[in-house]
């Protein structure tokens, strides 16, 4: 198939009644680590805030799509089709989407410079925030020890992790049949575990040290699945999260100011507001 062509698939509509709703706007969106063809995915949550924003850019900042996963076994529901879709709907909008391949979508990067269904495919960017800051755009792998020194560790400790994801979606199909909100089992446990936290702070210093050689005001990144914002001396380091976990993006308003958007926490709100509803009516 050509580049630039869309497949078949992804002029299919939607087989699900679409809420009209205000979409909140933003300058600027980054997303990471959703890792589409894994059954760790929160695609239904993605879809509800791909569907929930406009904005300018969005930048898909690597391991969209886990294909070491999909070389162990093909995985791949219908709702990853409607995040694929969703995406690609936004970048005929107008939207500008860049996508820099990470690690577990490595094979992509073969193809930066070219462009697919309107998605551009770089492997990093510089973005100019609206209040003048030179950011940075890379997916992170390339900061960590693991993945850049022993790439069969990284493999080895990538099948322990998809085995807490398995016990995190049983977890919470548990909840949802109690009627409880979604919860992570995995971040919870990285919280908890010293190592995973020091692992984590000498990964944000590193790459906030990289983005200062490089003469720039902030560094966005994924990788670590770990949404953060913080200050290393001139640098501001900011981690957009994952949609495996957190399921949060960094998002930048007209006036240059970047935050981090929890979505999980917004359906935990929303499920409590109708719960409170349906109690007092």
């Amino acid at each position: 198939m050509p580049w630039g062509e869309l497949p078949e698939w992804i002029h299919e509509p939607d087989h699900e009644p679409t809420e009209r709703r205000a979409r909140q706007r933003h300058r600027t969106v980054w997303i990471s680590d959703i890792h589409l063809g894994t059954a760790g995915c929160n695609a239904d949550l993605l879809v509800d805030f791909l569907k929930s924003i406009e904005c300018d850019t969005l930048y898909l900042v690597g391991d969209i799509i886990d294909f070491w996963r999909l070389k162990r076994g093909w995985y791949w529901p219908p709702r990853h089709n409607d995040v694929m879709r969703c995406i690609l709907k936004m970048a005929k909008k107008g939207t500008r989407v860049v996508y820099i391949p990470g690690n577990h979508d490595e094979a992509l990067r073969d193809y930066c410079g070219l462009s697919f269904g309107g998605v551009e495919l770089a492997r990093e960017a510089v973005h100019i925030t609206a209040d003048g800051r030179k950011l940075l755009v890379v997916h992170g792998d390339m900061f960590d020890s693991v993945v850049v020194f022993a790439k069969w560790l990284a493999h080895l400790g990538d099948h322990a992790y998809e085995i807490t994801l398995k016990l995190n979606i049983m977890l919470n199909a548990l909840r949802r049949r109690l009627g409880l909100p979604y919860w992570s089992l995995s971040a919870h446990l990285k919280k908890k575990v010293k190592n995973a936290v020091e692992y984590i702070s000498r990964f944000e210093e590193a790459v906030a040290h990289a983005a200062a050689e490089r003469g720039a005001d902030g560094v966005v990144c994924g990788h670590i699945h770990t949404a953060e914002i913080r200050q290393f001396g001139a640098v501001t380091y900011y981690n957009d999260g994952d949609w495996v976990e957190s399921c949060t993006a960094l998002a930048e308003a007209d006036d240059g100011s970047l935050r981090i958007i929890d979505w999980a926490e917004h359906h935990r709100r929303a499920v409590l507001a109708e719960t409170l509803v349906l109690a007092t009516a």
